[in-house]
């Protein structure tokens, strides 16, 4: 693959997802032997110098999904009860770009972030109390409930685990990256059911 765009998913050695990286930083990370194993397709070989006594070339190999040795400077925060950070584009990602209110699809610079329960009645500024909502819809609801505005919610928010976050944050992920993140999410995920209901549909 000649794309050096394409995202390295970095795992711990548990097999843990935790972020992505370029392909300088898996670079960096294999040839510092900081990297335990690698799965899935070969995305880059790179070329370095060339060993005056031997006159080879090196390269570096740089797979789909790499294990790193160590521990991930934060990875007290991707226990159980980690609750990834809030963004808009984690938001419309998490609902497909579709307003939650009148249930079509809007490119993001037409999408907001409503509160559920409105700020100005004591909502929070959670993943479980906001939902992807067109300008209009939301300016229509204003600092109502979806009952007071006699609107109907679409389906219920929810807060995504670190390893939904890491597919909400993924920019192209690929099939064997796409399996991998997949396993870790719960069972009963709505991301979980998506994903698998494409794939049901594409094959």
């Amino acid at each position: 693959m000649n794309d050096l765009q394409q995202q390295v998913l970095r795992t711990d050695v548990s097999g843990m997802p935790l972020e992505w990286i370029g392909y300088q930083e898996a670079v960096r990370l294999i040839s510092l032997d900081q990297v335990s194993y690698s799965l899935g397709r070969k995305l880059y070989c790179i070329h370095g110098g060339i060993n005056a006594i031997s006159g080879q070339q090196s390269q570096i190999e740089v797979n789909a999904i790499i294990a790193s040795i160590g521990h991930h400077p934060h990875a007290k925060l991707f226990a159980a009860n980690y609750t990834p950070p809030l963004s808009n584009k984690a938001l419309f990602r998490r609902d497909q770009s579709l307003c939650l209110y009148c249930g079509e699809q809007f490119p993001n610079f037409l999408l907001s972030r409503d509160h559920v329960k409105p700020l100005s009645q004591g909502g929070r500024d959670k993943w479980s109390n906001v939902v992807t909502a067109c300008k209009r819809c939301n300016n229509h609801k204003a600092g109502r409930t979806p009952e007071q505005a006699e609107m109907q919610l679409l389906a219920i928010p929810f807060t995504p685990t670190h390893a939904e976050y890491i597919y909400l944050q993924g920019k192209r992920i690929l099939a064997d990256q796409m399996e991998f993140l997949v396993a870790h999410f719960p069972r009963n995920s709505v991301l979980r059911q998506r994903v698998e209901l494409g794939q049901k549909l594409i094959a």
